[in-house]
């Protein structure tokens, strides 16, 4: 499978069509932003790094019956996947209090949440990713009717659940992640984009170190030796 014409270019990959219509290929690029594109930077190996992890969890997830995108792997920066189209929202799931969620509403950084929160946000980079509820995703028609947002929240918990205890064998913490999902060529909604510390927080269960993209948001450093020891355990 080879890599045809260049269909999206984003801040962590480049997306090409093939010689199928239904199939992708995503390129894992090196690039690192944060803050909504004001914090730039690039780390040789990121980019190799988020496709081994993402390759690991979605066959990890497949596994357990959660429908994704994910076909294979094809080299260290490629991965082969189905085509989908995009619902435009992101899914945040959150087991740990920080970040965004302890800065807004004044919980202790750190905390752990009484259940998991699964929160909304419109994927637009031109507004600035807003917080979405139920009733902004109908009035936005991202999703057909409640039922698929109920679905989605279904999805996102459910995922959550299985990485929660993957993680946890690995001496890892699931702090919050973000996910994204989108419609197969049969209209059936399927787990799409990437599994990685890019879009992942991971604490050390035991230290809290930071193992994810908040090393370069923090300035902390360390960026691509924290996923190489993800990686490292996670590999079977």
């Amino acid at each position: 499978m080879e890599k045809k014409e260049l269909l999206y270019e984003g801040k962590a990959k480049k997306i090409w069509t093939t010689e199928d219509d239904n199939l992708l290929i995503s390129e894992f690029k090196d690039d690192l932003t944060a803050f909504n594109g004001e914090k730039k930077s690039s780390e040789t190996g990121k980019g190799a790094l988020n496709n081994r992890i993402s390759t690991i969890l979605f066959e990890y997830l497949n596994d357990k019956g959660i429908p994704t995108h994910f076909v294979k792997m094809l080299d260290e920066n490629h991965m082969l996947h189905k085509r989908a189209d995009v619902i435009l929202i992101e899914v945040i799931v959150r087991n740990i209090a920080t970040g965004s969620l302890s800065r807004n509403l004044g919980i202790e950084d750190g905390k752990v949440l009484p259940f998991t929160l699964v929160e909304f946000d419109y994927k637009n980079d031109e507004l600035g990713d807003p917080k979405l509820n139920d009733q902004h995703c109908l009035i936005l028609e991202l999703v057909k009717d409640q039922s698929e947002l109920e679905y989605i929240r279904y999805m996102a918990r459910k995922i959550n659940n299985f990485l929660s205890d993957f993680y946890a064998e690995a001496g890892l913490k699931l702090v919050d992640f973000k996910l994204e999902f989108g419609r197969d060529n049969n209209g059936n909604i399927i787990l799409i984009d990437e599994l990685s510390p890019d879009n992942f927080r991971l604490w050390d269960a035991k230290t809290n170190e930071k193992m994810d993209k908040d090393r370069f948001r923090q300035g902390l450093g360390g960026l691509i030796e924290a996923y190489e020891e993800v990686l490292k355990r996670i590999q079977k």
